[in-house]
């Protein structure tokens, strides 16, 4: 009787390597069960980088035109701003106009009429605030549940809890416009083993670099490279377990080896139909970039991806929202280019049955002033809006919870959040409560204590008025 064998299964028998050599890698990103039953799978996350105004979205405010140009009355105190000092800066009225759509009449800008038509699916929260009133601040509050670098991303915490339903795509992946002001932190692992980091996806054929194999190398030999790397790397493990970098690196090889015939496939948009085409925008210059991202998007949440996030604006000549200059032009500009593509993929998701387990969240790192952009070093803008984190809107749509409502609100100039405040570390422990993650049981020990993405604060209220509808 002969006997056929492999290059590995010789390599391994002539180097008196177990038969364990080829036992397969534990997967870091291997999918867990959540604490109870979750309302939501998975989590696309639309961040709107530079802080849009919730006044010129989401939150109509008419007495700012009834005190445009006049300093705000002495009754709303006063805040601390990057730019501006508050006292001394002049009221900005809204050129946007307002409408009521749907069944529930939520009113919504005129910057949005595609988004607007799926408001009865929507859930407005007009009461985010934290205190990050710089860009580096504030992107590591929303995404980080902290304002100092060094701390896990949500999407990082949502994998680590849960893992992914995808064995062939990573757990948590992320579609830039460009730069980000506070730079790659806002999607890190942090802390937590480097496993469950994000993972850039650009544009174009190649969404991934250096995932095509060197030339000439075939899909035998890499099998046999991977294998005879795996056995020595494991050897080490036993004696070194807590090399987590080590074993998150054989996970990423794995994975890259599947990802070698699955990206291309997920990349390939040519085989979606003209109307889904036509209904993300791209085919149109405008709305092509940010509308391929909302596709792959669906694409991957499709294919068992936990966590996406896609980001609109960059610090590059691209833009972002950040309106310090001429606020409502940046925001015509910025809205026209993810209005379609947004409403797209609203209607693609409820159209294949996947919007109720997934969770759509809308938002940027804050909000805008009511005030001009006073900018205390002489650049000011009367055009323009600072910061604000003490008051500004978000919505989510799907996974579970109630549309056609609002919840929370700010004072009559969009200053603060004065009615059913939610802060950040209660908006990020209501989406893992959506999840099926109880946010204090899912905690990493980390230099004597343990972490969570909530750090110890944080409350499951919103999520629990989101299912029940306000």
């Amino acid at each position: 009787m002969s006997i056929s064998l492999s290059r590995r299964e010789l390599m391994i028998s002539a180097l008196g390597f177990p038969a364990l050599a080829a036992a397969a890698v534990t997967n870091p990103q291997a999918a867990k069960k959540p604490h109870f039953p979750a309302t939501a799978k998975s989590v696309i996350f639309l961040f709107m980088h530079g802080g849009p105004s919730h006044l010129e979205t989401f939150d109509p405010k008419p007495v700012l035109n009834q005190l445009n140009g006049q300093h705000v009355p002495a009754s709303f105190g006063s805040v601390q701003l990057q730019f501006s000092k508050f006292e001394q800066s002049v009221v900005l009225g809204c050129k946007r106009t307002f409408k009521r759509y749907g069944q529930s009449g939520i009113e919504v800008s005129d910057l949005f009429p595609h988004v607007a038509e799926h408001v009865d699916d929507i859930a407005v929260i007009r009461s985010m605030n934290h205190d990050g009133f710089t860009h580096t601040a504030a992107l590591n509050w929303l995404n980080n549940g902290w304002s100092r670098l060094g701390r896990p991303s949500m999407g990082s915490w949502t994998v680590y809890g849960l893992g992914s339903e995808s064995d062939s795509l990573p757990g948590f992946v992320v579609m830039l416009e460009g730069g980000i002001k506070s730079g790659p932190s806002v999607y890190s692992s942090g802390f937590l083993p480097a496993a469950y980091q994000g993972t850039l996806l650009r544009d174009g054929p190649a969404p991934i670099l250096n995932l095509k194999p060197p030339h000439g190398m075939t899909e035998s030999d890499q099998r046999d490279m991977l294998d005879t790397l795996r056995w020595y790397n494991q050897r080490h493990l036993e004696k070194n377990p807590d090399e987590s970098s080590l074993e998150a690196r054989l996970a990423s090889y794995e994975l890259a080896f599947k990802m070698q015939t699955t990206a291309p496939e997920l990349a390939d948009l040519s085989k979606e139909t003209p109307a889904t085409r036509a209904l993300y925008g791209l085919d149109e210059a405008g709305t092509s970039s940010f509308g391929s991202k909302c596709l792959m998007a669906r694409r991957l949440v499709e294919r068992g991806v936990r966590f996406v996030q896609c980001w609109s604006g960059g610090t590059g000549g691209e833009g972002d929202w950040d309106g310090h200059k001429q606020c409502d032009k940046n925001h015509v500009e910025m809205a026209a280019k993810i209005d379609r593509p947004i409403g797209g993929l609203l209607a693609d998701l409820k159209s294949r049955g996947l919007l109720d387990s997934t969770l759509v969240i809308w938002g940027g790192e804050f909000g805008r002033t009511p005030v001009c952009d006073g900018s205390m070093n002489g650049g000011g803008d009367a055009e323009g809006r600072d910061h604000n984190p003490y008051g500004f809107s978000i919505w989510m749509a799907g996974g579970g919870i109630q549309g056609g409502q609002v919840i929370g609100g700010t004072d009559e100039i969009g200053l603060r959040a004065i009615d059913y405040p939610v802060h950040v570390h209660d908006l990020h422990a209501s989406v893992l409560y959506l999840m099926g993650l109880d946010h204090t049981k899912r905690t990493y020990p980390y230099e004597g204590r343990d972490f969570r993405l909530t750090d110890v604060a944080g409350k499951t209220d919103l999520a629990k008025r989101l299912k029940t509808r306000a």
